[in-house]
């Protein structure tokens, strides 16, 4: 069953009516009946062609930046551990959470050095691709 999301593009496409338009290889419009079986073919409609989404850019790695994430995310695990732990003291409680923040907090680091060089090699090949053509 497709999504809503595609539905809804399903019923935009359907609700716009496209004209095909053959193109020979230097730009000229061709009748239907001189269309070539292989030949391009350009919607011509009120829709202009999508831009590639830019995303979101991702910041290099920051261990500030990583520090406020480990202090956002400590009191939310500390309660998580005194609701699903009631049995260890408040004492075992807050080292266990401590603990917790202590690896959480280089490994979201790392993450976020792994981040930083995809987007760098993307960015990369696509200025690359660009270039190209």
């Amino acid at each position: 069953m497709p999504s809503r999301r595609q539905r809804r593009r399903r019923e935009k496409e359907l609700r716009h009516e496209y004209e095909y338009v053959w193109e020979d290889a230097e730009g000229n419009v061709l009748e239907s009946d001189e269309a070539p079986t292989n030949g391009t073919t350009k919607k011509s409609g009120s829709q202009a062609p999508r831009a590639a989404r830019a995303g979101r850019r991702v910041q290099p790695p920051s261990w500030r930046r990583t520090l406020k994430r480990g202090l956002i995310f400590a009191p939310i695990m500390l309660g998580t551990i005194f609701l699903i732990s009631p049995g260890l003291s408040p004492t075992a409680k807050i080292l266990q959470a401590a603990f917790i923040v202590a690896i959480f907090i280089p490994f979201s680091y790392l993450l976020d050095g792994v981040f930083w060089r995809a987007q760098q090699r993307r960015a990369a090949r696509d200025q690359a691709a660009r270039k190209r053509g």
